[in-house]
């Protein structure tokens, strides 16, 4: 199989994987090459693969869909972290999710001042007319 996970900004994986294992919402799952064509709504979790060579890997992913067609199997995440010893993929998601939501948090509030003036700037237009 060929697997690909895809955030909204990069490719985060592009590679053969014999197996994929992950958690959705009607539970875990794991993937073979010759199953039927599957498509699951992703759990914030771990998702595993083992690669052509039969090394595991696992990565991190906040909720998204996988879809498996043919030999294709997409997951598409808004965040996901690849770390290959899962003793310290914790630490690793821990690090970058609170850094990608601090991101968030200060987009948030650049937005919500934005907003606010414009507000401000139609009512004082308002204000004018009358």
């Amino acid at each position: 199989m060929r697997l690909k996970v895809l955030t909204p900004t990069q490719t985060l994986i592009d590679e053969p994987a014999i197996r994929i294992h992950a958690e959705g919402l009607e539970g875990a799952f794991c993937l073979l090459p010759r199953h039927r064509d599957w498509v699951a709504a992703l759990l914030p979790g771990i998702v595993g693969f083992t690669t052509a060579e039969g090394q595991e890997r696992f990565l991190a992913v906040d909720q998204g869909v996988l879809t498996k067609r043919g030999v294709e199997v997409l997951i598409a995440v808004r965040r996901a972290v690849r770390e290959d010893d899962l003793a310290r993929l914790r630490q690793v998601v821990d690090h970058e999710f609170r850094r990608l939501d601090e991101q968030e948090k200060i987009a948030r509030s650049a937005l919500a001042r934005l907003e606010a003036g414009m507000i401000r700037r139609f009512l004082k237009l308002g204000e004018q007319k009358i």
